[in-house]
């Protein structure tokens, strides 16, 4: 009896033993699967992080990074990218416990990827001027709001949500906590700072390029608003229909033939003026060409709204106190 004893109490301690030993190798896998999940999303979020970087380096100095089909095709290349960032995110194995982070995760993922997407298809617009520059310059700072979303839901939300998961299960973590930031440079929250950094290039002052030798210039002649007469100082009652457009004489006073010569149209002040833009392909010395530029946006009704013209210094122009002209405005409805 004794024996049986013995021998069933070293069952039992076998059984508790082996017991143990499977719970601990349980307890084991899983911690290592939170830990390995926790590694895939660090991996994948610099990479995205890092993607960002280059993407707003991009996009301060368009110029430096070459042509401009080339900067279309580095675009492209981050879109392609943030697609398979989407879809990488997807295919991480997790625990069961982490499944909202994980959908979190994904969401973050898509956010950036629509936002490279949008960028992608509008920097062309202002690098090539064909097409509607200043839609493009407003969808381009929409896409900013997405990265900043992508931001807030990952700090507050994909990081605690796995922080918590670690914590329930007692889990050590084993790297310093999780962050992410695709958003380098809040400015470009602004429709006027897409404006200035990332088309200001394109036919904007190009007075330090290389010019050909001899007097470079370009004058501002007469400006018309709906074939009504704009003069200095003066002011006009305008009443708005469709088709309004400004027509802008520009004389070449110089030696050479000017090419890609950019006039620009400010209607109104402040936040709420009204830019407008058209490019000139050719001049030649000697010549006055006019350039017609649609006013794409209705003006305030009723009150004095100031307009100012200008054209943009061409490479070599050393006098620009006749390229820009001051007026003002009446809208009637």
């Amino acid at each position: 009896m004794v024996r049986r004893s013995v021998a069933a109490g070293a069952a039992l301690l076998v059984f508790l033993l082996l017991l143990f030993a499977f719970k601990g190798c349980l307890d084991s896998r899983k911690e290592q699967s939170f830990n390995d999940y926790v590694s895939e999303v660090r991996a994948l979020v610099d990479e995205s992080d890092r993607q960002g970087e280059s993407l707003f380096t991009l996009l301060s100095d368009p110029g430096a990074a070459g042509s401009e089909v080339e900067v279309e095709n580095q675009l492209n290349a981050f879109r392609n990218e943030a697609d398979q960032f989407v879809e990488r995110a997807r295919d991480i194995d997790r625990p069961d416990e982490l499944e909202g982070a994980q959908a979190d995760l994904v969401e973050v993922l898509r956010f950036r990827r629509d936002g490279v997407g949008i960028i992608a298809d509008q920097v062309p617009v202002l690098l090539t001027e064909q097409g509607d520059r200043e839609q493009a310059t407003e969808d381009i700072a929409g896409s900013m709001q997405l990265f900043l979303t992508s931001d807030v839901i990952f700090g507050q939300r994909v990081e605690p949500a796995i922080t918590a998961a670690l914590e329930e299960q007692e889990i050590a973590r084993e790297e310093a906590e999780l962050t992410s930031s695709y958003l380098a440079d809040i400015e470009f929250l602004q429709p006027d700072a897409v404006a200035e950094r990332v088309g200001g290039g394109v036919g904007g002052d190009r007075a330090d390029e290389e010019a050909a030798p001899g007097l470079h210039g370009n004058g501002l002649g007469v400006v018309t608003l709906a074939g009504l007469e704009l003069v200095p100082g003066g002011q006009v009652t305008v009443p708005l229909g469709e088709d309004l457009s400004f027509d802008v004489q520009v004389a070449n006073q110089g030696e050479s033939t000017e090419t890609d010569v950019q006039v620009n149209v400010t209607v109104g002040a402040g936040g709420d003026a009204i830019a407008l833009e058209s490019v000139l392909d050719e001049i030649a010395a000697g010549e006055t060409q006019s350039v017609q530029i649609p006013l794409s946006e209705e003006p305030p009704t009723g009150q004095t709204v100031p307009i100012t013209v200008e054209i943009a210094a061409v490479p070599g122009e050393e006098k620009t106190d006749n390229n820009q002209g001051e007026f003002s405005a009446t809208f009637t409805p």
